[in-house]
């Protein structure tokens, strides 16, 4: 059932200003806003999505992928449907862009809030994940699930395109723990054409979920031809480094044809130059995913030791004593429960 929405203001004409991402629409009545998933009637905001999964799931935390929150555990994955961004690469355009045909159909199974977090609990998740499309445009499901999640001792987790508004964000703060937010690109150029967004919001938005002290890791699918090129990647490894600390992860990912973007799969050398760029700008916790021998294990800055062994989702080992290396006592950055 639709809900009224949060995060809006009422305007003169019965149209509607949206509040909760950096877009803001502003939404004629009828109308919907760049998500598909909230609609203007007779000059209220209303959420058609909140509550209507189209995906539960049981995850190794890893494939989020966070490597520094509770490593090993398991964390329950839901979405629903839509996003607010137009990515032409969408690796899950089933359903964050599920309705670019226009026909106005939610689809989804509804699930209150109670049910997914009893669900999580039952099955031995230390987290609940709201992941696969945009956590930010089902926001009333969200904000109310994460707020029963915390009271219940579970870790909460965006995983997310980083473009959700001050407003919003700060009602959530309290009972959101982590996020893993996508950096897509480094140029103003590619977030307009590739993704239907502005970069600098985009970078904002990160500075503020580290302003809030929320567990961030950043992501970055290196596109060959788009954001591949020297500047983007050490503008984004300078980015992260400066602004938001070297102990920030960064997971470099291979990108293969997808949705509308049906280049060849990003070369190996593509995703070392980024690793080496991560390293020039002195971060400390570099990963590569999406390849069968990429650099996945977590290292001790100050020894060299290895902290944290994966293969694959899978973690095969953890030499961490109270959060710091085994080996030589350096406090290594993360959240480990």
């Amino acid at each position: 059932m639709p809900q009224e929405a949060l995060c809006f203001e009422r305007l003169p004409q019965q149209a509607v200003r949206c509040s909760l991402c950096r877009h803001r629409c502003t939404i004629p009545e009828g109308r919907r806003g760049i998500c598909r998933v909230r609609e203007n009637r007779g000059g209220t905001l209303y959420s058609l999505a909140a509550g209507l999964l189209v995906a539960e799931q049981v995850d190794p935390i890893e494939k989020k992928p966070l490597f520094h929150l509770l490593p090993g555990s398991r964390c329950y994955s839901v979405a629903s449907v839509g996003c607010n961004f137009r990515c032409l690469h969408c690796q899950n355009a089933g359903i964050a862009q599920y309705d670019d045909q226009g026909s106005g159909q939610i689809p989804g199974r509804s699930v209150t809030p109670e049910q997914t977090v009893s669900t999580a609990l039952q099955a031995g998740c230390r987290s609940i994940a709201f992941t696969y499309t945009e956590p930010t445009v089902w926001f009333e499901y969200t904000l109310k699930t994460a707020t029963l999640a915390a009271a219940a001792g579970l870790y909460t987790i965006f995983v997310t395109n980083g473009y959700i508004t001050p407003e919003a964000l700060g009602m959530i703060t309290p009972v959101l723990h982590a996020a893993n937010i996508d950096l897509k690109g480094f140029s103003d150029d590619f977030y307009r054409r590739v993704c239907g967004a502005r970069l600098d919001q985009v970078q904002e938005g990160i500075r503020d979920y580290r302003r809030r002290g929320i567990w961030i890791e950043i992501t970055t699918l290196v596109i060959p031809g788009e954001n591949d090129d020297q500047q983007q990647l050490d503008g984004i490894a300078r980015f992260i480094a400066q602004e938001l600390g070297p102990d920030t992860p960064w997971h470099i990912s291979r990108y293969f044809p997808q949705y509308k973007m049906q280049q060849p799969a990003t070369p190996r050398q593509s995703l070392d130059r980024a690793f080496e760029a991560g390293t020039r700008a002195g971060l400390h916790y570099i990963y590569e995913g999406n390849l069968s021998n990429g650099r996945e294990q977590t290292i001790c800055p100050a020894c060299g030791q290895t902290v944290i062994s994966r293969s694959g989702y899978s973690v095969t080992g953890i030499n961490l004593k109270d959060g710091a290396c085994a080996r030589c006592g350096r406090q290594i950055a993360g959240v480990w429960g």
